[in-house]
């Protein structure tokens, strides 16, 4: 019982500094719904840019995954918990809010790496739903560095981030075909 109060408790923490951070956003015009595509690095500051806007994310099963999901559910979004490796059903389960006109999130990267390559879940997922796959681009104000495999990124509290959304793939025809790319 005392673990899940800390862990209850360094989540509210938590939230409070990520909705400290002071966000400027930028898309292109025909920014719509579809895959928002991130770096592991770049998690907080994503948490903060997308929070309230009903966003599905797709979080690790990991314990580090749980309290992510304990924050980010606070931070307004929907949750599946799995990866595009292991739970790959879960993948599965966003394609019904892309087919409903809404955005889901997920680390390109996944959450072991390696760092700043795409895993196959996000591809597929933008080829089956016919949704364009964004890239956000993440430039810190005060930030640490640290040294983990993806080199995490904390920024400070109160600090300015820019995000910048970007085409990584074009929205396309959905593939009906049975034979297409699973995950």
């Amino acid at each position: 019982m005392l673990g899940d109060f800390k862990l209850r408790f360094a989540s509210f923490l938590a939230t409070l500094w990520i909705r400290s951070l002071r966000i400027r956003f930028s898309a292109p015009p025909e920014y719509c719904p579809g895959i928002i595509g991130i770096w592991h690095r770049d998690l907080l500051a994503n948490a903060a840019a997308f929070r309230g806007k009903g966003v599905h994310a797709l979080i690790s099963e990991s314990s580090d995954g749980e309290i992510f999901a304990r924050i980010t559910e606070k931070l307004g979004y929907k949750l599946s918990r799995g990866s595009d490796t292991k739970g790959a059903t879960n993948v599965r389960h966003l394609l019904h809010t892309l087919q409903n006109g809404g955005f889901v999130a997920m680390a390109l990267d996944g959450p072991r790496g390696p760092a700043l390559q795409v895993k196959p879940g996000s591809l597929w997922l933008s080829q089956k739903s016919g949704t364009p796959l964004w890239l956000v681009d993440v430039k810190y104000g005060k930030h640490l560095t640290l040294k983990t495999w993806d080199k995490f990124i904390i920024p400070f509290p109160m600090t300015s981030i820019d995000i910048r959304i970007n085409y990584f793939i074009e929205k396309k025809e959905k593939d009906t075909r049975r034979d297409n790319i699973t995950p």
